[in-house]
């Protein structure tokens, strides 16, 4: 039997909407992740370059309590790497966190991601580093 091994940095799901973003308010109800499928995914176009690694307020990126980055993104030379997103508002910024895996793909990153746990969380982008 062969097994073929998929190159994440090639094999990967977009999120480019600018309601994703850092600098975006909700503005009527809350958009959510909750049945965003398990895949890998990269930040691109509108929704910024890369996952937001700071903590921000409630209603931004679109919903009640945006997902970001809880550590700092992985060299190259890491490979894949386990990190937490955590889905919660200014001050409780780590209370609410899932494992992801994430890449360097040299000049952007890949990041594996599901569902959240509630439909009043997403993951946020930015394009600040």
């Amino acid at each position: 039997m062969i097994f073929f091994s998929v190159d994440v940095c090639r094999a990967y799901k977009v999120l480019n909407t600018a309601d994703r973003k850092d600098t975006y308010t909700v503005r009527d109800f809350p958009l959510c992740d909750n049945v965003l499928p398990e895949a890998w995914y990269r930040f691109e176009g509108d929704a910024g370059t890369r996952m937001l690694t700071t903590c921000v307020n409630q209603g931004k990126c679109g919903t009640t309590y945006p997902g970001w980055l809880n550590g700092v993104h992985p060299t190259v030379a890491d490979g894949e790497e386990d990190r937490k997103v955590c889905f919660a508002a200014y001050p409780h910024c780590s209370e609410d966190c899932k494992r992801i895996k994430v890449k360097n793909c040299s000049s952007y990153y890949v990041y594996k991601l599901g569902g959240t746990p509630g439909c009043d969380r997403r993951y946020c982008g930015t394009d600040s580093p």
